[in-house]
C-alpha cells in the first residue's frame, strides 16, 4: 500500500511539472514527440531519416535520453540541429523534470517541431507525461509480431505506430498484418508506418505526417 502511494505521489509531481513543459510548448507554437520503443528498434535511424527530409521545411530541435553515453545525441548533432542529451545513469526513462532542465539550453522561439527520444523501454515511458503532443512508439520487425501484445500500456497510450525494419520481413518469421492487427486491437486509433531505414521507405509518408503538424506546408 505505501509503494502505491509513493508512485502516485512521483507521477502527481511528473504531471506538475509535464503541464508546465506542454504550456510552454503551447506558449510558442511547438508540436512535440515523444518517442518511444525497445533498445534496438531504430529509433535514432528513424531520427536521422527524418532530419534529413525535413530541412528547410521545419526547424527542429532534438532532446535525447540515454541510460549511459551521448553517442546518439553526436549522431543527431552532425545534422546541424539543436541537440540535448540526458544521461539517466541506470533510470529506465525521462521524467518531465528532466525534460524541463533541457529546454532551458533550447531556444524555444527558433523552432517549430521538438523530438523527444526516450530511453530505450517499452515499459516505464508509457506511464511518464513529458508535456508531449503525442507518443510515438517504434516496433521493429525483428521483435515479432506480438510486442503490442505484451507491452499494451505503451500501445494504448500512444498515437502513432511506426513498424519499422520492414525490409528484413523476407527473413523473419513476424507477420506484418499481424503486428499491425494486434496494435489496432489495443489502440484502434493509432496512425500506423510501415518504414525501412535501409531503403527509405514509408520515412516520406511519416514527415508529411509530422509536417502537417507543425503548421507548415510546402508552398
Amino acid at each position: 500500500m505505501n509503494v502505491i502511494t509513493v508512485e502516485r505521489k512521483i507521477l502527481e509531481k511528473n504531471d506538475e511539472i509535464a503541464s508546465k513543459n506542454r504550456r510552454a510548448f503551447s506558449e510558442h507554437g511547438i508540436f512535440t514527440v515523444n518517442i518511444v520503443s525497445s533498445p534496438g528498434a531504430g529509433k535514432t535511424s528513424i531520427l536521422e531519416q527524418t532530419i534529413e527530409r525535413l530541412k528547410g521545411r521545419v526547424s527542429l530541435a532534438v532532446i535525447e535520453g540515454d541510460v549511459q553515453t551521448d553517442l546518439d545525441a553526436r549522431r543527431v548533432a552532425k545534422y546541424g540541429v539543436p541537440a540535448v542529451q540526458i544521461v539517466t545513469r541506470g533510470g529506465c526513462h525521462l521524467e518531465a523534470g528532466l525534460v524541463h532542465e533541457a529546454l532551458q539550453n533550447i531556444d524555444l522561439s527558433t523552432i517549430q517541431l521538438l523530438v523527444i527520444e526516450n530511453v530505450g523501454n517499452l515499459v516505464c515511458p508509457a506511464n511518464y507525461d513529458l508535456g508531449e503532443a503525442v507518443k510515438v512508439v517504434v516496433a521493429s520487425t525483428t521483435e515479432g509480431d506480438d510486442k503490442p501484445l505484451k507491452y499494451p500500456a505503451m500501445f494504448r497510450n500512444a498515437s502513432v505506430l511506426i513498424i519499422n525494419k520492414i525490409d528484413l520481413l523476407p527473413y523473419l518469421k513476424a507477420d506484418l498484418s499481424t503486428l499491425r492487427k494486434n496494435a489496432l486491437s489495443i489502440n484502434p486509433s493509432l496512425a500506423v508506418f510501415e518504414t525501412s531505414c535501409t531503403t527509405g521507405a514509408g520515412i516520406d509518408e511519416w514527415c508529411e505526417w509530422l509536417v502537417e503538424r507543425t503548421g507548415r506546408k510546402d508552398t
